[in-house]
């Protein structure tokens, strides 16, 4: 989708995702210890106002400048703060080798210009540092709940891992979640990894 319809969406909804961060985020990273985080396509910013709830130095950068609004007065409201960048990741280009975490949820672009958007995610990690991506798996437009519909903005986790340079793979698998008023389980796929220190 464009920015201006991405504009358009989270202007029609106070949230048009829950408050809460992503299920998946708390349980891979609750156990880090803070630093530095980059948290990529943050929307309304959930899982960045969660991590610097706990202490990391974030950077969340979305290309929806109503989202990161939102993101901004939720932040306020709740005594946190956190940098906010407005910026289109295929451009944006973040700090090499300075992240402790770098997070990517739901972040669906055609293959070519995802690989491109992961290569500079996965160049900002740190030595000793994670990699977390979620997003709607290949399986999902057939067997799964929601998401898109374009098989094109879809993928595995073995694609995913096979385009994260330098990093060592620590899960590459599917994950299940059953979305509020499903019918069935939603398919995402669910990539964690590391930096040697």
């Amino acid at each position: 989708m464009r920015r201006e319809d991405w504009d358009r969406r989270y202007e029609e909804r106070e949230l048009v995702w829950s408050a809460e961060p992503n299920r998946f985020l708390v349980a891979e990273t609750e156990a880090l210890p803070p630093g530095r985080a980059l948290d990529l396509a943050c929307g309304e910013g959930r899982n960045a106002l969660w991590l610097a709830e706990r202490g990391w130095r974030v950077t969340a950068v979305d290309y929806s400048g109503v989202a990161l609004g939102k993101a901004q007065q939720i932040a306020i409201r709740r005594g946190v703060e956190a940098e906010w960048v407005a910026a289109d990741l295929l451009e944006y280009q973040p700090e090499t080798g300075a992240y402790d975490l770098v997070v990517v949820f739901y972040l669906q672009l055609p293959a070519g210009e995802l690989r491109r958007v992961l290569a500079k995610a996965a160049a900002a990690v740190a030595p000793g540092g994670t990699f977390l991506l979620v997003g709607h798996d290949l399986l999902n437009v057939t067997e799964g709940w929601g998401g898109p519909s374009d098989a094109s903005l879809l993928y595995t986790p073995e694609e995913i891992a096979a385009d994260l340079p330098g990093l060592e793979i620590e899960k590459a698998e599917r994950v299940y979640r059953r979305p509020e008023d499903a019918e069935r389980d939603a398919i995402d796929a669910l990539v964690r990894a590391r930096r040697p220190a």
